[in-house]
């Protein structure tokens, strides 16, 4: 019998093994796409005016799931159970765009395969996790929005950046295909017959002079989150929307054992300049040594106006809070884009199916392994900030005397 090619390292080998699976073959899938000349043409004209740029979207989208069919065809014929650590990459390739998708299949040890493997995001310890706190996997999902400021966007947000403060125009645009690709990724979790969306991670890239916006995760079913909504149009109101969590499935899987369930990823975006009379003087104040107190006050403002933005959307849900909170500074140009993205949660009774017993991840960390020791943000609701979640939100490696109740640390967080 020749020997099995996987991604999966040992730590998720050993995971995946508690839940009955075995590791099976490495899948990749590829499609290689032209943009073509009217699509350029096009996707220029609609860039000029601002907003998506629905031709640029629609070629990445398809390319992207086209590449997910191949290796889920890959794992069929396998006769795999399910796709872990399933990956999109968008590359380019003489003047063409290669979309590469990239997984390990598992297998079941009592049943046969199902005429349709699931796939996820989440590598093996984290597919544990998602299982044992009671998430059924469905399938990998994306949400994704091609946009331009476009060129009048562009020109009123240069006059006012000669003020200082938040650009609206700007903030404007990043809010709203922020906003549309998480609906997006909702309406493929709903068409995959999913109530949830765990694990979304965030990506922000150039593409032919716009930018995509990406979400990809895995959409699941979990009982205690309702019926799964059948529509698979792109909802119009929160409410008809899967849950969502930006929360790695490790982080899910201690929250479950506190009894919290994620309601939906929020998130908030403030685009703000420094202004022309700011900026001369933080030039000048950085010829010398010492604080800068205009980028200072700049900086802090805009941070907690883009948390005050997730604040104000978990208030309007009913969160009890937000966690897992990070905010992240881009410079565009002379302007600097601040974004804060967290999951609103909300306490829910028998929310896990884990052994009430069982000691919460990070028991038993080796002394020789690291570990991740991320205290996360939380926002109460009602406005106070500033608390600091107190829960373990990580996962040890093996350890001899800690035995399955343990589980192995990941390898590390995808950055946003």
């Amino acid at each position: 019998m020749p020997p099995i090619m996987t991604g999966l390292s040992g730590n998720e080998i050993y995971c995946l093994g508690l839940k009955g699976f075995s590791p099976g073959e490495l899948v990749v899938g590829n499609s290689v796409h032209s943009l073509g000349f009217l699509g350029g043409l096009g996707a220029g004209l609609r860039g000029m005016m601002g907003g998506e740029v629905g031709q640029v979207t629609d070629i990445i989208r398809e390319g992207r799931l086209q590449s997910h069919a191949r290796i889920m065809q890959e794992a069929k014929d396998f006769g795999a159970h399910g796709v872990t650590g399933v990956t999109s990459e968008l590359r380019p390739m003489q003047g063409n765009v290669e979309f590469l998708s990239v997984g390990s299949c598992i297998h079941g040890a009592d049943s046969p395969a199902p005429a349709r493997a699931f796939s996820s995001s989440s590598n093996g310890q984290e597919l544990f996790s998602l299982i044992d706190a009671g998430y059924t996997p469905k399938q990998f999902v994306i949400g994704n929005v091609a946009y331009s400021v476009g060129v009048a966007g562009g020109l009123f947000g240069a006059l006012k950046s000669l003020g200082r403060g938040e650009i609206r125009e700007y903030s404007d645009v990043f809010n709203a295909t922020r906003h549309l690709a998480l609906r997006r990724i909702c309406a493929e979790a709903r068409a995959a017959g999913a109530n949830a969306v765990i694990g979304i991670e965030t990506r922000i890239m150039p593409f032919r002079g716009v930018h995509e916006m990406l979400m990809l995760g895995t959409a699941a079913y979990h009982p205690a989150l309702g019926p799964a909504p059948q529509s698979s149009a792109v909802p119009a109101h929160t409410s008809e929307e899967p849950v969502t969590s930006d929360l790695t499935c490790e982080e899910m899987w201690n929250l479950a054992s506190l009894g919290y369930m994620p309601l939906k990823l929020v998130l908030g975006t403030a685009v703000y300049s420094l202004g022309f009379v700011g900026g001369v003087m933080a030039m000048f104040k950085g010829m010398a040594r010492g604080e800068i107190s205009e980028l200072t006050t700049l900086i802090y403002d805009a941070r907690e106006h883009a948390i005050g933005l997730i604040r104000d959307e978990a208030n309007a849900i009913g969160a009890d809070d937000v966690v897992g909170i990070t905010t992240h500074v881009h410079e565009l140009g002379g302007l600097i884009e601040f974004m804060a993205i967290g999951t609103a949660v909300k306490r829910r009774a028998a929310t896990g199916r884990h052994a009430r017993d069982r000691e919460p991840a990070g028991a038993g960390r080796h002394p020789r392994q690291g570990h991740m020791d991320q205290r996360r943000r939380s926002v109460r609701r009602g406005g106070e900030a500033g608390r600091r979640w107190r829960g373990r939100l990580s996962l040890s490696s093996a350890s001899p005397r800690s035995g399955p109740r343990s589980l192995p640390q990941r390898r590390g967080r995808r950055a946003p």
